[in-house]
């Protein structure tokens, strides 16, 4: 199984990353594909715009979010595309646009991801 790593997309790109996978729906504003240096954008691996609209990157809401993504996720196909990255590469970075380090939906895929 690959070393997982969860990193803002914003932070500098660094060879220790290995694959970088961009796991938001949406193209994090600002950001352009070369300073992005993603190996594979799996928007569709992010929740629903329903359900992110929903959250909102409150906090507080943040339980009942983390409910919501991983019922989401148990049928998502996306999720067994990441699931093949990790056997292939040694190294993976699951990148995000969210400003909060602690609730964003890499965080909740590195759990399903450890399941």
């Amino acid at each position: 199984m690959a070393t997982l790593i969860i990193k803002r997309i914003y932070d500098e790109p660094s060879n220790a990353d290995g694959y970088r996978v961009l796991v938001d729906r949406l193209w994090p504003r600002g950001v352009s594909k070369e300073k992005a240096a993603i190996d594979i954008w799996l928007k569709e691996v992010g929740p629903s715009t329903a359900l992110r609209k929903w959250f909102n990157h409150e906090a507080e809401k943040w339980p009942e979010f983390l409910k919501r993504y991983e019922a989401e996720l148990k049928n998502n196909t996306a999720l067994s595309e990441l699931k093949k990255i990790l056997k292939k590469h040694k190294t993976v970075t699951l990148l995000y646009g969210a400003k909060d380090a602690e609730h964003n939906q890499a965080v909740v895929l590195k759990i399903a991801l450890k399941n």
